[in-house]
């Protein structure tokens, strides 16, 4: 595939003398598609392959699928959140109870949201494909097995946590915080819509930990070092962490505590309590989607772990005296 392909590269699955009319039609044509290949293709894959034989430009169709993705998850997601704030049953599992968003904090924050897509994110978006192809990424279908998938993603949520944990610590160190980190703090109570508010240098640095690890990922899946056998990255599965990793960062600032919350069945996942307890003390709880890496380096946040850490601190004096 060249660098700067303009082509579609699903085309070889429907007949060159067929020209589809529209998204639907290119669907139609392959589930009629009389190759046992593509009559093996699940909903899912079909759907996939129709809109880069559509597209018939795997820039625009990628630039297009990740930007529409991104608009549709983040803000599906922060809607509900909005629909709850403006109820009073919920109350009793929200965290910062006394902070309910008003409806005009929550269109300030969505216009600045909205700005920093469109202004920040947008560009970074329409280059993403001549890097896909030059490190192999395929859109071909039918797409990995679900077990490839799952390791993979696991391995960029352990990488993007580690990622954020340390930019955002760093993020609270004196001229970092005052000229950049400042602007995410300006809600002590978050809610859905302030996880993607910041300042754009936040915006590109934390960004990196979630799209850089599958780029790198994904040269190592083509170099393959030190014979490894590395299995390689497909943008479906990259899509799927992106929604994945949307999904994380609006439920943790989404303010809410519920008793069927992933971090009551997964003991060391933050969720809200843990991220909102940051945005409260306005200290600690620097990583993302995990406890573990502010418990091993003792920058857990709230009243409970400052405790704590004044115990062993107390402890440690007692020894050394």
């Amino acid at each position: 595939m060249e660098f700067f392909n303009t082509t579609s590269s699903l085309s070889h699955l429907l007949p060159q003398q067929q020209h589809p009319s529209s998204y639907f039609d290119v669907l139609r044509q392959l589930g009629e598609s009389p190759d046992s290949q593509i009559a093996n293709l699940s909903l899912i894959e079909r759907l996939w392959a129709s809109w880069y034989i559509f597209m018939n430009n795997d820039i625009l169709a990628t630039g297009l699928l990740f930007f529409i993705t991104h608009e549709v998850v983040y803000f599906g997601r922060c809607i509900p959140w909005m629909i709850i704030d403006q109820m009073p049953f919920f109350n009793r599992w929200k965290i910062q109870a006394s902070k309910i968003p008003s409806n005009k904090e929550q269109w300030e924050c969505m216009k600045e949201v909205l700005k920093s897509h469109l202004l920040v994110e947008a560009l970074p978006i329409w280059l993403f494909h001549p890097i896909c192809a030059n490190l192999n990424i395929s859109v071909e279908v039918p797409f990995p097995s679900y077990s490839t998938m799952a390791f993979q993603i696991a391995i960029f949520f352990v990488l993007e946590d580690f990622w954020h944990y340390s930019f955002h610590r760093l993020f609270h160190v004196g001229w970092f915080y005052r000229n950049i980190h400042k602007q995410h703090h300006k809600y002590a109570a978050p809610f859905g819509l302030t996880a993607e508010y910041a300042h754009p240098v936040e915006v590109m640095a934390l960004g990196t930990g979630t799209v850089g690890f599958p780029i790198l990922y994904a040269y190592l899946s083509k170099t393959q070092p030190y014979g490894l056998n590395i299995p390689e990255l497909h943008l479906y599965t990259l899509t799927f962490w992106i929604t994945l990793r949307l999904f994380q960062a609006v439920d943790s600032h989404s303010g809410y505590d519920f008793p069927w919350s992933l971090n009551k069945f997964i003991p060391f996942w933050a969720g809200a309590a843990h991220h909102d307890d940051h945005h409260h003390f306005f200290i600690g709880n620097y990583a993302s989607s995990f406890t573990w890496f502010d418990f091993f380096m003792s920058t857990e946040s709230g009243q409970i772990a400052k405790a704590k850490r004044e115990k062993k601190m107390r402890e440690h004096a007692e020894k050394v005296l």
